[in-house]
């Protein structure tokens, strides 16, 4: 009896299957389910030690600086009196600020732009910054003592997100509609946050003048700790979520069908994203694109799928630092708020991601 080539002999197996290679996950009970990606790691410990090299140029270059060779002693609390000073009092708050508000900003944008699908949903292009900007100057100029700054950047950045959900019929989906939305109410909000400066007295408006646009200028430890602690109390929600928004990012009725409900997970991203934004803001002002760029960045040189929430959080303090220490070091930043720089170079990014997304057809 003769066989085809196609069929195996009796004795013969088919050969087996490579195996599928199997997707790391670290799982930290049953709540939390970080995708780990090696790539993302390696990238990640890299920015890390770029990070402490800004780090370390911010506190040892300058007049005042620290030498590299005695900051460890400085840390530790002794040395000379002026490298104590200048740590304690001048470099080591707004640099510690600097770091908290770009993790937070970078963890906020990384949210945003994962549950709505949209890289420009930044929380700073839809108007929540600004939003947040004009609830802090409320707090701080007209209600002082009554509201927190914190806790009026929160309601503003609140109100500002609802605004454009509500004003633009479809949600957080559509980018050309968000966008449009989000223009609006940042205008409005930064109207209202320089009509509140200009009926202040001259001296609160300088102060605040400086704020609204960004500025880690005269930081304390006090920022510091806000920023941090807002971040320190944010992620272990943002860890729970970082599972179901991967699924979330493949649509609605699959994340649906696999337990992940994509409202309730919409949902807290977006809460979660307000209230480190406003966090960001209350100690800073409305530093301008960090929440844009870092996660398309993070994206970029991951090249892995998911939100990249660490990665991206990671990017954006390594921003700000830098920006910061550009503005602080630079004679054409000379006295330039941090949120300023980070403007002009936020602009250009937008503008190439609008004309990206018009060549796809998403506007």
């Amino acid at each position: 009896m003769s066989r085809t080539l196609s069929e195996p002999a009796p004795h013969e197996t088919a050969p087996a299957e490579p195996p599928k290679p199997t997707r790391r996950v670290l799982r930290i009970g049953r709540l939390v389910a970080i995708p780990l990606h090696p790539r993302s790691i390696v990238i990640g410990l890299v920015l890390l030690v770029v990070l402490l090299a800004a780090a370390a140029a911010t506190v040892s270059l300058g007049r005042l600086g620290i030498p590299l060779a005695r900051i460890p002693a400085a840390l530790g609390g002794e040395g000379e009196a002026t490298h104590l000073f200048a740590l304690e009092r001048l470099r080591g708050p707004r640099l510690v600020v600097a770091a908290g508000t770009g993790v937070a900003l970078g963890l906020a944008g990384a949210l945003f732009q994962s549950v709505t699908r949209n890289p420009l949903g930044s929380p700073d292009v839809i108007g929540l910054a600004a939003g947040a900007g004009a609830g802090a100057s409320v707090a701080a100029l007209m209600l002082p003592g009554i509201v927190p700054v914190p806790l009026g950047a929160l309601a503003g950045a609140s109100l500002s997100i609802v605004i454009v959900y509500l004003v633009t019929g479809t949600g957080l989906r559509d980018p050309g509609r968000l966008i449009i939305a989000g223009i609006g109410v940042a205008a409005m909000a930064t109207a209202f946050t320089h009509f509140v400066v200009s009926v202040m007295a001259r001296d609160e408006a300088g102060v605040l003048a400086s704020y609204v646009n960004g500025s880690l200028t005269a930081r304390s430890w006090d920022h510091a700790a806000t920023i941090w602690v807002a971040v320190a109390l944010a992620v272990p929600f943002v860890l729970a979520l970082a599972g179901p928004i991967t699924v979330n990012e493949m649509g609605d009725e699959l994340a649906d069908s696999l337990g992940a409900s994509a409202t309730t997970t919409r949902t807290g991203a977006v809460v979660l994203s307000v209230v480190l934004s406003a966090a960001a803001v209350s100690v800073a002002g409305p530093i301008a694109f960090i929440s844009l760029t870092a996660p398309q960045i993070a994206r970029r040189l991951s090249a892995a799928p998911g939100p990249n929430l660490l990665l991206s959080a990671v990017v954006g303090a390594l921003l700000l630092v830098c920006a910061d220490l550009v503005v602080q070091r630079s004679p054409v930043g000379d006295g330039l708020p941090v949120g300023v720089f980070t403007m002009a170079l936020g602009g250009v990014y937008l503008g190439y991601l609008l004309i990206r997304e018009w060549r796809k057809g998403t506007l």
